[in-house]
């Protein structure tokens, strides 16, 4: 791989000035990096995984009527075929195909990722105490981050071939060693 996870991180901080969609970022990418372990071929799929995780929004602050076209392209001119295509599909609605397991792991980790970080914001003791069956039940409530598109999550852990509470377990899972750094713990 040429790409390596620090310029990744300087392209993401050029790109995306916000606080809050670079430590999206960070939790994508710390989830995917587990992800490669779980569902991708292993140790090799680690790097890939995670920089298609931090990567995946990196045009969206500056260029959302771009997005993913800029980082897709970026990613292309340096050889990185495969998380261009990843970051190209991880919404539905843009109709690109799921090919490989990083395909679809980031659709399924991605909006997932967001929606469990909310979660953990109204929970005392933030992701410390934070449960799939908690998650499950503020998924239904659609007043509730009520910009999540429930559809994406449904249809990331459809292609996956998991259970959702299985796989909120092992988002929560994911994040946890790095909880205090992405803002995720309450008092």
């Amino acid at each position: 791989m040429a790409l390596t996870r620090e310029e990744g991180w300087q392209l993401l901080c050029d790109w995306t000035p916000g606080a809050a969609l670079r430590n999206h970022a960070r939790a994508v990418e710390v989830v995917m990096r587990a992800a490669a372990l779980r569902y991708g071929a292993g140790p090799q799929d680690v790097e890939p995984f995670g920089l298609a995780g931090l990567l995946h929004d990196a045009d969206y602050e500056q260029w959302p009527a771009d997005h993913p076209k800029r980082i897709v392209a970026w990613l292309a001119e340096r050889g990185e075929a495969a998380i261009a295509h990843a970051i190209s599909a991880h919404y539905t609605k843009w109709g690109v195909p799921y090919e490989t397991p990083l395909d679809r792991a980031l659709l399924a980790c991605d909006e997932l990722t967001g929606f469990v970080g909310a979660c953990c914001l109204v929970r005392p003791g933030g992701l410390a105490t934070l449960e799939a069956k908690s998650v499950v039940k503020k998924l239904k409530d659609k007043s509730f981050a009520a910009k999540v598109e429930r559809d994406e999550i449904d249809a990331g852990v459809k292609l996956l071939g998991v259970e959702l509470a299985a796989h909120i377990d092992f988002v929560i899972g994911a994040l946890k060693p790095c909880a205090a750094e992405l803002g995720l713990l309450r008092p």
